[in-house]
């Protein structure tokens, strides 16, 4: 029945007024009262929120909240970019990202990269899902410079199980921005802010031209020079509701990491280890 209901929903029309809902002004207390039932209902911690409830003017600000200074360190190495759980991760096997039982997507088909890049075969991917509880500003795990970012079109599916489990090239398929930088020695890596049902908008922090346009048909391609110089840990952009960020490492990048599907609680600024993966 879900599967069913999921198909024939309006998903673009419902995410884009469920966008515009959330960011409705309402008399102050009313917006006040709204705030506190959304974040008791997804026990949000608001004793980490850099402002308080009053400061607030919609669901959606909310949403997008900033953290108090120094709550999140950025420890050494690579980071993790986002308050989140760690689904789908494992190798780069050729062209292919395989994230769950059956279903996989092409990996220059997600990138949206004419031919894959050699040097990402052998490398690694992580899946990051944030849901509503989750602190939702997502940052850079290295330090670096973006030189590219695509906006790709597509389909709003919800990221939850059934969908991962039934939309096959499900990441691939929903619409998404895709992130190409390059870190100081050279090397290039994937950010990839991947939109679901409900995202009414993607913000990103480093450009506010970039939108997001639900109906679009044509992939949008923004090129950097200079590129944008960024640090590790720095604020990105951020989700305005739920959703998904992949990262897609180079080969040797991080190590090995091992294709599993269990969940993992990590911390944005937390440095990745590979030990607590498999």
């Amino acid at each position: 029945m879900f599967g069913f209901f999921i198909k024939v929903l309006p998903k673009k029309w419902l995410s884009h007024f469920v966008g515009i809902l959330v960011h409705m002004p309402l008399p102050q207390f009313l917006s006040q009262f709204s705030m506190k039932v959304f974040a008791g209902h997804f026990n949000i911690n608001m004793e980490e929120a850099e402002k308080p409830f009053s400061q607030y003017k919609s669901i959606g600000d909310l949403f997008v909240r900033h953290l108090k200074p120094g709550l999140r360190p950025i420890l050494d190495g690579v980071v993790h970019p986002a308050d989140s759980h760690i689904t789908f991760r494992g190798e780069i096997k050729e062209n292919q990202v395989v994230y769950a039982k059956n279903m996989s997507f092409q990996l220059n088909d997600f990138l949206k990269q004419k031919e894959l890049d050699s040097k990402l075969v052998g490398g690694s991917y992580i899946t990051y899902y944030l849901c509503p509880t989750d602190y939702h500003r997502v940052h850079s795990p290295v330090e670096g410079h973006i030189e590219e970012v695509k906006i790709i079109p597509g389909k709003l599916w919800p990221v939850n199980s059934w969908s991962t489990n039934n939309i096959n090239g499900l990441f691939a398929v929903n619409e998404r921005a895709v992130f190409k930088i390059k870190t100081m020695d050279e090397q290039v890596i994937y950010f990839v802010m991947v939109g679901a049902t409900n995202v009414g908008q993607i913000d990103f922090s480093f450009d506010k031209e970039l939108r997001v346009d639900h109906f679009a048909k044509d992939v949008q391609e923004k090129q950097y020079s200079p590129s944008i110089k960024i640090a590790k840990g720095q604020d990105l952009g951020a989700f305005r509701m739920g959703s998904t960020v992949i990262m897609v490492y180079p080969k040797g990048f991080t190590g090995k990491i091992a294709d599993a599907s269990n969940p993992v609680s990590v911390r944005m600024g937390e440095s990745l280890d590979l030990s607590k993966l498999h």
